[in-house]
């Protein structure tokens, strides 16, 4: 299977994005492998100034110590916990200002991606997860509603999204 390997331009859903430019960017993931996939994409973003936005874990504070990262709520499937992440998260994206939103899931990142849409204008990137061969995923149905660009990284799963969503091979 080819390596999803994308760069600034490829994967950028604005205008010829120049390397060392003033783009900032929102990494929004969960722990765990979510965070593992996005961290496969960092020759996506490693050049732009970029902070991330997730739930405080063991993983997720390893990465604070190198990287500037936000800790929301993670919402689950809690009404209560949504409302504290979107809420904390509009927050920080009204502060960060981030032109682009590049997403793996789960929960945190789509509420991340739907805040910035909406609160920044910001332009919605979204990976869907490596484990996701044939169906879709509650956070992918979500996302592919209003991201700008939409990766899988099976073939199949592109059918199963439809046109818009792109095959780029597997980050991992």
């Amino acid at each position: 299977m080819p390596v999803f390997d994308m760069d600034d331009d490829e994967i950028m859903p604005v205008k010829k994005v120049e390397i060392g430019s003033d783009i900032k960017i929102c990494l929004a993931c969960s722990a765990g492998g979510h965070l593992t996939e996005m961290l496969h994409l960092k020759g996506c973003y490693r050049r732009h100034n970029r902070f991330f936005l997730t739930f405080e874990r063991g993983d997720t504070k390893e990465l604070a110590k190198d990287e500037k990262v936000y800790f929301v709520e993670d919402p689950g499937r809690n009404p209560i916990k949504l409302a504290l992440s979107v809420f904390h998260s509009m927050s920080l994206i009204m502060k960060e200002k981030p032109d682009v939103v590049i997403s793996t899931g789960a929960g945190v990142g789509v509420v991340a991606c739907y805040v910035a849409k909406i609160v920044a204008g910001s332009k919605v990137v979204f990976v869907e997860s490596f484990a996701r061969v044939k169906e879709p995923s509650f956070s992918g149905k979500l996302a592919y509603l209003i991201a700008d660009r939409f990766f899988v990284q099976w073939p199949e799963l592109q059918k199963a999204y439809g046109e818009r969503a792109q095959y780029a091979g597997g980050v991992v």
